[in-house]
């Protein structure tokens, strides 16, 4: 008998099957992988196991005893915590707090001791072997994957029996994501039970003793470690086997230069960049985290005020906003690295948040125009095939993969020149990457220039025409088709020489299948 069990647990929500009798055992002493597309249930499967969704039907188990878990605070209490894949830090409160919020240590006083509390996050920090963040420090004023490394540390806090990591990973750099591989181990080896959700069939299969795959709101299947190639998993996943997850080139690659950075500084992480960005290329920009990529695309949207120029057909732009990218004709467009805070309207319907984009073309007479909306709404879910019950629909009902596609279609409905995408696959499943992947290169074939970022080396390899590595805010190294590889790639982000005495050994088709000057204000 499994020392965790879910037996027969379903779940609605209106007509929505989400869970149609799942099942789910695990063993103390287990990292227990789980996978399978947005939507398939796995997200909602561990919400009722943490108590922040109740079950309509089935069994939850927990040493053979019964539990009823209503509340968060109930399955806290029964020794089960949750790492979310959309945080639940509160933004205003300090990193000490968060981690320690509702078991607060006090002094002999028993009021909450500040010093105590940081002493506290330090040891929790040694006992992670990481430095997370300052203990003081206001969440808000984090990075996306400090505020990853946060949420973490808040569920080790409480010495759960059960952790459940839920896209733990899709926010973290490669160090901090194999950081969390290795420890998720180790707390299995000290009797843990870890649930592990990633869309990174490579982590999963990496970090699990054994893998349940979920399709449709119900366990499809159950593979031991090592038992399961990627394809696989793949084909378990989705129900078919697709043969291209990296759709190739089909098209030569012009020599028109659209866009052209120079010397462009936000300081002090961004330290003068400059590159061009061609007709129909794809380009990626890669390195460690924190390297200044984020300010990079920041600046070239209007967010962030930055110093250099920006060229777009050869003619300088001024950027002072983001309304200056997308309303002044210049045609750019910028996906974000947080879809929830970032990209969308959660509360708002999936033709809102499309339509936002595009409202001045919409409005006649100061009204807008609903059927020419609607038409445009309906064509750019048609375009990108969003699974949503109506457009009418609120977003946050959506799944992480089809929240993803609006943000893509609200972009999209600019008809961008130059569409820049931060780590746009973050949290997406395996199906859903190969649909934005078609995409991308669809957009490229038809002339769109591409600027793309990712923490996934993989996808910068098979996905990009070139590379930028970025290091210490400058550009190390440029990788094109005779130096892009993952050796060169990880060499570039660490500051050391690339191999260039040799051609990249990849065979013709392996990209394709399923893997195992002037100081000119541009922001303000």
């Amino acid at each position: 008998m499994a020392d965790l069990e879910l037996l027969k647990v379903s779940k609605r929500f209106g007509g929505v099957v989400a869970l149609d009798q799942a099942n789910l055992e695990c063993f103390a002493g287990e990292v227990h992988g789980l996978v399978g597309e947005n939507g398939a249930g796995k997200s909602t499967l561990v919400k009722i196991l943490a108590g922040a969704v109740p079950r309509d039907q089935g069994e939850i188990r927990l040493d053979a005893t019964p539990l009823n878990l209503m509340r968060p605070d109930q399955a806290i209490a029964a020794g089960i915590s949750m790492v979310f894949q959309e945080l639940s830090l509160m933004p205003d409160l300090t990193v000490a707090q968060n981690i320690f919020f509702g078991h607060e240590p006090t002094g002999k006083d028993r009021l909450i001791s500040v010093r105590v509390l940081r002493e506290r996050c330090y040891e929790l920090f040694d006992e992670m072997g990481i430095d997370v963040a300052n203990p003081s420090q206001v969440v808000r004023e984090l990075s996306l994957a400090r505020r990853q490394m946060v949420e973490i540390a808040k569920v080790l806090a409480r010495n759960p029996r059960v952790i459940i990591l839920d896209e733990a990973t899709s926010a973290l750099g490669r160090e901090q994501a194999e950081w969390l591989l290795q420890y998720s181990r180790r707390l299995a080896e000290h009797g843990k039970i870890v649930i592990y959700i990633s869309h990174k069939l490579s982590e999963i299969r990496q970090v699990s003793d054994r893998i349940t795959v979920f399709r449709n709101g119900r366990d499809v299947g159950v593979r031991k470690r090592g038992e399961a190639t990627t394809e696989e998993l793949v084909g378990l996943i989705l129900g078919r086997r697709i043969s291209r997850l990296y759709p190739p080139r089909e098209t030569p690659l012009g020599d028109e230069v659209v866009l052209e950075v120079r010397q462009l500084q936000v300081p002090p992480r961004l330290r003068g960049v400059s590159f061009s960005l061609r007709r129909g290329e794809i380009l990626g920009i890669g390195g460690l985290t924190g390297q200044g990529q984020d300010e990079l695309f920041r600046a070239m949207f209007g967010i962030e005020r930055g110093h250099g120029q920006i060229l777009l057909n050869g003619k300088p732009i001024v950027l002072r906003s983001p309304r200056d990218a997308l309303e002044r004709n210049f045609g750019l467009a910028l996906v974000p690295e947080d879809r929830a805070t970032q990209g969308l309207l959660l509360p708002k319907s999936v033709s809102s948040n499309i339509s936002l984009s595009v409202l001045p073309s919409l409005e006649r007479f100061g009204f807008i125009q609903k059927q020419m909306e609607r038409r445009t709404v309906l064509a750019q879910m048609e375009r990108l095939g969003i699974k949503a019950s109506s457009p009418d629909a609120p977003a946050q009902q959506l799944s992480g993969g089809n929240q993803q596609k609006v943000v893509l279609a609200k972009l999209l409905a600019t008809a961008p020149r130059v569409l820049m995408l931060f780590d746009s696959t973050r949290g997406v499943d395996v199906g859903t990457k190969a649909e934005i992947f078609q995409l991308l290169r669809q957009l490229a074939a038809d002339g769109s220039a591409v600027l793309f970022y990712s923490t996934d080396i993989e996808e910068l390899i098979n996905m990009c025409d070139r590379i930028l590595v970025m290091r210490q805010g400058q550009i190390q190294a440029e990788l094109t088709e005779a130096t892009r590889t993952e050796e060169n790639l990880v060499r570039a982000s660490l500051g050391e020489e690339i191999v260039t005495d040799r051609i990249a050994m990849i065979p013709s088709d392996s990209t394709t299948r399923v893997p195992e000057g002037s100081d000119t204000e541009v922001a303000s």
